[in-house]
């Protein structure tokens, strides 16, 4: 809303512009978040005391686990309720709600809350640990993985490698000042050449831009309609004008084959490539299939291709991820500040990949539209904050899987989204310890009959060793900062 109006009246008054900078709208959603969250958390919390949506603890655990931990009956639980309402009214303000990643972001949100706010209330109902089936928990993260799978595959997030859309340019006054120069050159070359195969009426608008003094959105139009219409022509390259020496080795590849033997799509590849190479500042570089691929941390340029099984892979990273969150939460606080610092870490690569400029320095995957998931992570992590001002030791509220479930999602979409797939583990390194915990427990039990762990997940192990409850609590946190520094210092190991 905010972004709306200040785009709407910036020229009238252009102090209200700054509330279209990503950077305003993050700050703004985060204290948003947290304000509201922390406003309402007295009134929630008491309506759920009404209601009897209590914690229920289980008597048939560990006999000593449960001495611990039966202080914490009939706590109200559903308290991600609080997190999810705090982040939507938050984006509601500040939110750019153009941007298809805030929609896609919030999609897998909403829906991951929903299967865990269908287990709490069966919980609740049941009086009983046992919530939904976990087939039907495990149904509905599959699902959510598929859609989304299924989507990104289909709807690239990443620079085409065979067209040029508006989220490729990432300077329109240098390609603008470009084409215009190429318009009076006296001399050929490439930026001319490029220009000389517009369409006649693209050049007219570009011409009638310069004369006003701005480029307005036809005017864009036309310059991509221009570039993409050069995409298709088999005559732009002239060896005089593109040198070798300066052009990428897969374009090299391709002109080494000949123009008469590449096929059409070959032919696209070549020409996208020669414009990048031309307006190496204007337009984005680009990699083929690149959205199906994944990038390897610490190793430049590197990827993985999945192709199609990149929906399989979606569907392990939700899967995955959601349930490790959910099991973490298991004590005051713990799961919500180990997700307040994996949401904090890949709302800071967000506002990083979205700028053509840093990842082109960092050699990262250039995600044009991933900045609003800036405002995204910093509408969660305000959310996720306020909720722990209640949640902390002893706490008030607990997250129940409606929470943990979206926490979760809101972790594995934003790495998805970012192009950090392969960056999520370590990330989320406490997450996946505590996950690990669990599988390496369940194994030497069923192959061995003899336990690794005290008890399982970790977290328990170490209450059950003697460890307060507070300070498993701080020392995961520790942990989980100490991953995300190793997360960020891959960045730049490249």
């Amino acid at each position: 809303m905010v972004y709306l109006l200040a785009d709407m009246f910036h020229r009238q008054l252009s102090l209200i512009n700054v509330f279209t900078y990503h950077t305003v709208r993050a700050g703004g959603a985060a204290l948003t978040a947290f304000f509201l969250c922390v406003l309402l958390g007295p009134w929630i919390i008491r309506r759920l005391k009404e209601f009897k949506i209590g914690q229920y603890i289980r008597q048939d655990h560990v006999e000593s686990l449960h001495e611990l931990h039966k202080g914490k009956a009939g706590t109200p639980t559903m308290g991600g309720i609080m997190i999810l309402v705090s982040m939507l009214a938050a984006l509601f303000i500040w939110g750019r709600f153009s941007n298809r990643m805030l929609w896609i972001a919030v999609a897998v949100v909403l829906f991951m809350g929903g299967v865990g706010f269908v287990d709490d209330y069966i919980k609740l109902k049941r009086k009983h640990n046992a919530g939904l089936s976990a087939r039907a928990k495990f149904a509905g993260q599959i699902f959510t993985g598929l859609i989304l799978g299924i989507y990104l595959v289909s709807n690239p997030i990443t620079v085409s490698a065979s067209f040029v859309y508006p989220r490729d340019v990432i300077d329109w006054g240098n390609l603008e000042t470009h084409l215009l120069n190429a318009d009076t050159a006296s001399n050929p070359n490439a930026a001319a050449k490029i220009w000389s195969l517009f369409p006649e009426e693209s050049r007219a608008l570009v011409r009638d831009a310069q004369a006003r003094g701005e480029i307005a959105g036809k005017d864009r139009s036309a310059v991509l309609l221009g570039l993409n219409s050069v995409l298709r022509d088999k005559t732009l390259y002239e060896a005089a004008l593109w040198p070798e020496a300066a052009l990428k080795p897969e374009l090299t590849s391709l002109l080494q084959r000949g123009l008469n033997t590449l096929n059409e799509r070959d032919i696209v590849r070549v020409n996208r490539l020669l414009i990048e190479a031309t307006f190496p500042q204007a337009v984005a570089a680009s990699i083929p299939s690149l959205h199906t691929k994944l990038g390897v941390p610490g190793l430049k340029e590197v990827f993985i291709p999945l192709g199609l099984f990149f929906i399989l892979f979606v569907v392990l990273v939700i899967v995955s991820i959601t349930n490790a969150v959910n099991l973490t939460d298991g004590l005051d606080g713990l799961a919500a500040g180990i997700s307040i610092v994996s949401i904090l870490t890949f709302a800071g690569v967000a506002y990083v990949i979205s700028r053509a400029d840093w990842s082109r320095y960092l050699f990262l995957t250039y995600v044009p539209e991933a900045s609003e998931l800036f405002v995204f992570g910093s509408a969660l992590l305000g959310a996720g904050l306020g909720f722990l001002w209640f949640n902390g030791h002893p706490a008030e509220i607990f997250m129940g899987d409606t929470g943990s479930l979206s926490l979760g999602a809101a972790i594995g979409v934003m790495a998805l989204l970012t192009k950090q797939e392969l960056l999520l583990p370590i990330v989320a390194g406490m997450f996946v310890l505590e996950a690990l915990s669990v599988v390496i427990q369940v194994v030497s039990y069923k192959t061995t009959g003899k336990r690794i762990f005290r008890m399982a997940p970790l977290h328990h192990h170490f209450e059950l060793s003697g460890w307060p409850e507070t300070k498993v609590t701080m020392r995961f946190w520790i942990v989980a900062l100490l991953f995300a520094l190793m997360s960020l210092a891959t960045l730049k190991l490249r």
